[in-house]
């Protein structure tokens, strides 16, 4: 399994894998990225994985209440409209803890904040204001 995520954290962040840096919270930015997978095609989200792909690893003690966070975080309407259940897997790589967060593509539009994003390249796009984007 550790392969699969060695093999994506070396292709870079692209339409469907993003890194976060994250020492000891959740980075405020993770729910637009959800947002944007969920709209568009999926994909991984990465924290503790610097931009570049450097493995800065997340403090290892406050990893359960990071993924305890996100987990609250997706039930919550206000975070993530509709809700939804993702897995959060605890991965070492190169003696560090990183966290590892897969989205599936949604049949349904999602938000955050009432604001809907969407996925392009390497980045999150708010098309709140364009229905065309969101219609497609």
């Amino acid at each position: 399994m550790s392969n699969r995520f060695e093999e994506l954290i070396a292709q870079g962040e692209g339409i469907s894998v993003e890194f976060k840096e994250c020492k000891d919270s959740l980075p405020k930015s993770i729910f637009e990225t959800i947002c944007s997978f969920l709209n568009r095609f999926g994909g991984d989200i990465f924290l503790g994985v610097a931009n570049d792909g450097t493995i800065l690893g997340i403090d290892r003690e406050k990893s359960k209440k990071i993924r305890a966070d996100l987990v609250s975080a997706m039930n919550n309407p206000q975070k993530i409209s509709p809700t939804v259940y993702l897995p959060v897997d605890e991965i070492e790589m190169g003696g560090k803890t990183i966290l590892h967060v897969y989205i599936p593509e949604s049949s349904q539009v999602h938000n955050t904040n009432r604001r809907i994003f969407d996925r392009n390249e390497d980045g999150d796009f708010d098309i709140t204001d364009n229905t065309d984007l969101v219609a497609a």
